[in-house]
């Protein structure tokens, strides 16, 4: 057996079985696949920004500006009394970080599917069970059979995503009580798409002590920057926080977020064109024979289409990139995700798909 065959038996079964999380080549493509915000920062505010990061000491681990973010967007999320916000790497950190805290004998996390996958990888990555309770056809919570398998269960997470990703939409808050009365252990609620969202959790966190907020700054318009947050009764993030890695918010990063909520408006108007934008597509799409669109509460259209493979391979042959997620999950079949872009992205997508179709 040579080195590198010896050297290959030390991973882990199941990760040598697993695959990469895959981006897709975007280069020379109009980028609409990953719910990106299309807006860059004005001329202005790019050398503002610039002067800033110029000035802070590279040579010098995070400190206390970190908790300025932590501040911050405490102020920015209100906050509710009582809890405590902690910064991640990305949500995707902050669901890795949940799923080791919570690592007990017999754990399990428990998610509606189809979803977001780093709830499954997580589980999958920490050893953890991971339960799936399929949505029903039109992308709703399964309220019986999510309350049948916590009962069944008694998972130690429980995942909800508002609004959920590929579905875009948002589900019944009667259900999603009835789920945190049942859940004998977390609930994390997913508000990754929050900016664009009708509705939010945020003030009633309190009538909830073992139900957590996670949000991100991706969505905001920051995605390259890296920056997510939980919110949650100061008890319970406190133990999350004892496994968070130190110094896991890069000073750059850091910065960008501080910039970024001192102009606020300036994302906050970009969020409302996109809206906009959301509302201008849905009827364009409505209108398109053979395409079905769902509600969205996110910066996201979620389509059925007659062949989702040959429209994909369409929209890229002129020059458009969407996700095909027909393959992710059964009730997705034939269905693709259509990132929100400006004006003229969106009207150039929509005439790329007629021609596909």
């Amino acid at each position: 057996m040579s080195a590198l065959d010896r050297a290959k038996k030390v991973f882990r079964q199941d990760v040598q079985s697993m695959h990469a999380y895959a981006i897709q080549p975007s280069a020379g493509l109009l980028k609409l696949d990953a719910m990106e915000n299309p807006h860059r920062l004005s001329p202005a505010l790019q050398e503002e920004l610039g002067r800033r990061l110029g000035a802070v000491a590279l040579n010098r681990y995070p400190g206390e500006r970190v908790n300025d973010l932590r501040r911050a967007l405490a102020q920015h999320a209100n906050m509710p009394e009582g809890c405590d916000l902690m910064l991640g790497n990305g949500s995707d950190e902050i669901i890795s970080l949940i799923a080791m805290a919570c690592d007990i004998p017999g754990a399990s996390i428990l998610a509606p599917l189809p979803g977001f996958v780093m709830y499954g990888m997580s589980a999958q990555l920490q050893g953890l069970k991971f339960i799936e309770v399929p949505l029903t056809p039109d992308f709703e919570l399964d309220g019986p059979a999510m309350l049948a398998a916590i009962r069944e269960h008694q998972p130690t997470i429980v995942y909800l995503a508002y609004p959920n990703n590929p579905t875009a939409n948002l589900w019944d808050d009667r259900v999603i009580e009835q789920i945190f009365e049942a859940a004998p252990g977390l609930v994390v609620m997913d508000e990754a798409y929050q900016p664009f969202s009708s509705r939010t959790w945020a003030g009633r966190l309190g009538k909830y002590p073992h139900v957590l907020l996670m949000r991100t700054m991706s969505k905001f318009g920051l995605a390259g920057v890296r920056i997510g947050y939980l919110i949650g009764r100061k008890e319970l993030v406190a133990e999350i926080d004892k496994v968070r890695p130190p110094y896991n918010i890069s000073v750059l990063n850091c910065e960008c977020a501080l910039f970024a909520l001192e102009h606020a408006e300036v994302f906050a108007q970009q969020a409302r064109e996109l809206r906009a934008e959301r509302e201008r597509l849905q009827f364009a799409l409505r209108e398109m024979p053979g395409v079905k669109a769902w509600p969205s509460d996110a910066n996201m259209i979620l389509v059925r289409v007659p062949d989702a493979p040959k429209a994909f391979d369409g929209l890229k042959s002129h020059g458009v990139l969407v996700k095909n997620v027909s393959k992710m999950h059964p009730l997705l079949a034939n269905c693709l995700r259509l990132t929100v872009g400006t004006h003229d992205e969106n009207t150039r997508m929509l005439q790329a798909l007629a021609a596909s179709l």
